[in-house]
């Protein structure tokens, strides 16, 4: 995908007065700081990851484990940046089913979305579960500086801030999907390769 400074930008495009505690799925890309290249390689299209590349899917895929009221989707580790779909508040049945506007009665006679179920009690936002990655893979990739020789870096693991986008159907979900799916077989033409990226 070419680079295009009006859709690519990596300021806050938060929405304002958007409830990032409710139900919906989100599209996120977080950057390593400096787009330093620590979580491995790109070989045929394939990602090859470091150990601190293995350690940060984990800790994304334990995410859950830290709050129960979300789900993910698919995920793409890159040399210096991630992208993840995530789901707040309600099941991935939600964002599949995005699409279906139609309303059923349920056995009470209330009415209920097809295909959602109920969100869980625990309501943090967005921001709150980035930033709790964001926290945890901080320390536990200095863990890997001092025990395991990881290369260092300059005053923190990722960027400030990340680029995030609210999916908002099954076509804006599936485009998504098509995109993390191609980053590898499209990194020689990323604009997140430092080759592309002024020192």
């Amino acid at each position: 995908m070419k680079f295009d400074p009006q859709k690519h930008h990596r300021h806050s495009i938060r929405l304002k007065d958007y409830d990032y505690s409710q139900a919906g799925a989100y599209y996120v890309t977080i950057d390593v700081q400096d787009h330093e290249c620590l979580f491995g390689d790109i070989m045929n299209c394939e990602m090859i990851l470091s150990e601190a590349g293995k350690m940060i899917e984990e800790q994304w895929i334990a995410l859950p484990e830290r709050f129960p009221n979300i789900e993910l989707d698919l995920f793409q580790t890159m040399p210096n940046h991630f992208h993840g779909i995530i789901v707040v508040g309600a099941t991935l049945v939600v964002a599949r089913n995005m699409e279906m506007k139609n309303i059923h009665e349920n056995r009470a006679g209330t009415s209920t979305e097809a295909g959602t179920s109920p969100a869980r009690t625990s309501n943090p936002t967005l921001g709150g579960i980035v930033g709790a990655f964001k926290s945890i893979t901080t320390n536990e990739y200095m863990k890997g500086v001092d025990d395991k020789n990881w290369p260092r870096f300059c005053k923190r693991l990722w960027q400030r801030n990340y680029y995030e986008h609210v999916i908002r159907d099954e076509a804006d979900l599936n485009r998504i999907r098509n995109y993390i799916q191609s980053n590898l077989a499209n990194w020689d033409d990323d604009e997140e390769n430092p080759k592309f990226l002024k020192p």
